[in-house]
């Protein structure tokens, strides 16, 4: 009988890409309370904070098939879960900003509203655009614009070289602004 305990990250992955339930259960109860915290401090809400460690562990197992982790597992893990904490602020500041600006109590001559909801709209756009990059490109550029991370942190976060997070976000923003443009130019019509 194996002990999974004994176990490195590498060798319980190389069996939960073979479908061993015993060595997903393992990486489970070696992760979930460390993870779970680092949601939950980040959110806020323990209710999400669940939420989101469980469909990062379920989106593991669904994947575990296609699973190629180049990096630490803990990291690996921790980008996971800062992703979908990322996407969890991002709906949770577009509900809270759809609530405010149905707010009646606007004065109709003031045009810092129609200016506000103009770049509210803008940057619900840039939002949109964000959410279609590929998830690594989107937790990059996210990383760098929202958390102010520099090349260097990223690249350690992400287990990459900083020149590969630098090439990612150079396209990315290409990608960003070219989309854009587009918005603005149908915007301005």
């Amino acid at each position: 009988m194996k002990v999974y305990p004994d176990f490195t990250d590498s060798e319980l992955i190389t069996l939960i890409c073979e479908g061993n339930e015993n060595a997903f259960a393992e990486i489970y109860n070696r992760y979930w309370k460390q993870v779970l915290y680092y949601a939950a401090q980040k959110t806020g809400d323990m209710i999400a904070a669940e939420d989101i460690v469980q469909d990062v562990f379920v989106s593991l197992w669904k994947r575990r098939d296609q699973l190629e982790i180049k990096s630490e597992f803990k990291n690996y893990l921790i980008v996971s879960i800062k992703y979908r904490v990322l996407k969890f602020l991002s709906r949770e500041r577009i509900k809270r900003l759809a609530e405010e600006s149905n707010a009646p109590a606007y004065d109709l001559l003031d045009d810092s509203t129609q200016q506000y909801l103009d770049f509210d709209e803008l940057r619900t756009a840039l939002e949109e655009m964000v959410g279609k990059l590929p998830e690594k490109s989107a937790l990059i550029y996210r990383m760098n614009k929202e958390e102010g991370l520099s090349h260097r942190e990223i690249a350690y976060e992400m287990g990459m070289s900083e020149k590969a997070v630098n090439s990612n976000l150079v396209r990315t923003k290409k990608i960003l602004r070219a989309g854009l443009h587009t918005f603005l130019f149908s915007f301005l019509l």
